[in-house]
């Protein structure tokens, strides 16, 4: 079997791409010469597929491209690319494959979860799954949603800092976002404007809108509503308005910002789980007391010594990132979405172990973006969290909350094994191919 497997490898690799046929290499002549624009061949040739075999041969050609082998063993068969095309990538010319693993049974909110990881780190899906066994042993974890909203934070420019400055009592009246709230909700059916809150820099104005936006992480609705609040704005009361751009930083997405980690984005989450001490003996070779000496020093203390901003955790980012790339998340919203204060006490006179995560920015959406693509809406159907939820935000909180759950499986791992002395040993196990002969 494994024999046929590297054979049918090789036959991808040599025929796909130097016998494209059909017609194609006389497309690829066209692009080469300009005749044919290459980032709008999906549109031109009415053919996904064929566009990314184009594509890939126009790239063999070009400069910057070390080797034109290399761009022939990037598997590009048996994807949909019609599900790509407009909404999930440019200039596609195949796609890379990640390993999926799963870190479970999680017993969370009452619920059994197993969780989908795409990662190429060894080690972190069996450390998260270790995890899992310590708080499903323990009886479960339990996590809320605390808020929910997506944000989005113009910068508005005025004549000067006095009217920026009444630009910002306009937004703050209840009544005036009233009327803010009418604009917002004549572009969406989902959408609705919560809340609204100015920041002002001598004559910049930035306002963040809060948003609820159902089961979508939901960033492409909020900027839609709020450029209809801003015209209507702009061609009313505040004429002088200048809108620089529509996004300020103040929202603040993809980035660590003090904002997000104060006020929230996307849903606040927070998840807890208390462990027996002989469940943190027996699974996590660990002591309570040494698990909760370690946390201070190193999350807490060690953390705030390296000016960290929302960065209290082991590794939230680990398991935040291998979640969202197996099911459809953007990626780069790991960055606020890690945010993440870790708490361990002793609890029960010191015999038990209290631990907790609070994550106040995890951006998720069960609809739209990638969760469109069948390999990851397939590990949403995993969770039972795909699509829309009966109930407005419902997928989304519920798969947020699932973000915690393994995110506090994860850190409790961590811990443990850095304070019992063990990572450099699983790493070496699981993380190291052995040495060739």
């Amino acid at each position: 079997d494994k024999e046929l497997d590297r054979a049918m490898v090789a036959h991808t690799d040599t025929h796909t791409d130097t016998a494209v046929g059909n017609g194609v290499d006389a497309v690829v002549e066209k692009v080469c010469s300009d005749e044919l624009p290459v980032h709008s061949l999906e549109r031109e040739l009415g053919d996904c597929a064929r566009a990314v075999l184009v594509r890939r041969e126009w790239l063999k050609r070009q400069p910057g491209v070390a080797s034109a082998e290399a761009v022939g063993r990037v598997p590009h068969e048996g994807f949909d690319y019609d599900a790509v095309h407009g909404a999930c990538a440019e200039m596609v010319f195949g796609y890379i494959p990640l390993p999926v693993g799963v870190a479970g049974p999680l017993l969370l909110n009452g619920k059994t979860y197993q969780v989908p990881l795409a990662t190429v780190e060894g080690a972190l899906i069996a450390s998260t799954r270790r995890g899992c066994k310590a708080i499903t042993a323990a009886g479960g974890a339990s996590a809320a949603v605390l808020s929910q909203g997506m944000t989005r934070a113009p910068v508005i420019r005025f004549p000067s800092a006095i009217r920026a400055a009444a630009f910002a009592a306009w937004m703050h009246d209840p009544a005036n976002l009233a009327v803010a709230q009418e604009q917002f909700a004549t572009t969406t059916r989902f959408g609705r404007l919560t809340s609204c809150r100015v920041t002002v820099a001598g004559r910049y104005a930035y306002a963040r809108f809060v948003c609820a936006t159902g089961d979508a992480m939901g960033m492409n609705m909020v900027s839609k509503g709020v450029s209809a609040v801003l015209d209507f704005l702009s061609a009313g009361s505040f004429g002088d308005l200048e809108l620089l751009g529509l996004s300020g930083n103040v929202c603040c997405d993809k980035k660590a910002a003090a904002v997000n980690w104060i006020s929230g984005r996307g849903c606040s989450v927070v998840a807890e789980a208390t462990i027996p001490g002989h469940v943190v003996e027996s699974v996590l070779k660990t002591t309570v007391s040494a698990a909760c000496e370690l946390n201070v020093a190193k999350n807490l203390i060690g953390s705030a010594m390296a000016g960290a901003l929302g960065g209290f955790n082991a590794h939230a980012s680990n398991i935040v990132t291998a979640l969202y790339l197996a099911c459809g998340q953007d990626a780069a919203q790991n960055v606020e979405s890690s945010q993440c204060i870790t708490l361990l006490e002793p609890a029960n006179g010191g015999a038990d172990l209290h631990v907790s995560v609070t994550m106040p920015s995890i951006e998720v959406g069960t609809v739209g973006g990638g969760t469109i693509l069948a390999p990851q809406r397939a590990c949403l159907e995993m969770l039972g969290v795909a699509g829309a939820g009966q109930e407005a935000g419902s997928h989304a909180r519920e798969l947020a909350t699932v973000v915690a759950g393994a995110v506090l499986a994860g850190e409790l791992s961590l811990l443990a094994a850095l304070s019992a002395g063990h990572l450099m040993r699983a790493h070496l196990a699981h993380n190291r191919k052995p040495a060739a002969p």
